[in-house]
């Protein structure tokens, strides 16, 4: 078990201890989409969902998902973070919402997590004010793009390979 660390000796499930780590700044950015249906594209390029602005409501919940990922995810830390901003755009060649989550912090542990919640909270967030409209949309492509600070150094994904670099 010494391979992995969120277990201890015994194996049993344990959060990693950063004490010892260095406070560096920490940058995290990731990215998911929406793809729907022309129809409901159109319902959220007019502002027509009955739910309301689909694209604000989704930003709103993008930045609450990122403050609250250490209630979620079990082995994350409480960070405080210094900034979170979330980029929705429509893109109407692919009929989707494009989903932009990146996340800041000055500390020990990096704010990963903390940037693909806030995609994937936005992600569902569109999911669910579009759902009486149309079931059948795929929320897809979520993933880390870049991640700056911390030992492990910096890692930008391009978007030709979808490999990194």
């Amino acid at each position: 078990m010494n391979d992995f660390t969120h277990f201890d000796a015994k194996g049993n499930a344990c959060m990693v201890d950063v004490g010892s780590k260095e406070i560096t700044a920490r940058y995290a950015a990731a990215e998911a989409a929406v793809l729907v249906s022309r129809e409901t594209f159109s319902l959220i390029a007019s502002g027509g969902m009955k739910k309301g602005d689909v694209l604000t409501v989704a930003q709103i919940a993008g930045i609450m998902g990122a403050k609250r990922t250490p209630d979620l995810i079990p082995m994350c830390h409480p960070i405080l973070l210094t900034g979170v901003d979330v980029e929705l755009t429509l893109n109407e060649e692919r009929c989707s919402v494009d989903i932009h989550a990146s996340v800041r912090c000055t500390g020990r542990t990096g704010v990963e997590m903390e940037a693909l919640t806030a995609a994937s909270a936005a992600a569902l967030t569109v999911y669910d004010m579009c759902k009486a409209v149309q079931r059948d949309m795929v929320i897809t492509d979520l993933r880390l793009v870049e991640k700056t600070g911390g030992i492990h150094g910096d890692y930008h994904r391009t978007e030709q390979t979808g490999k990194d670099d």
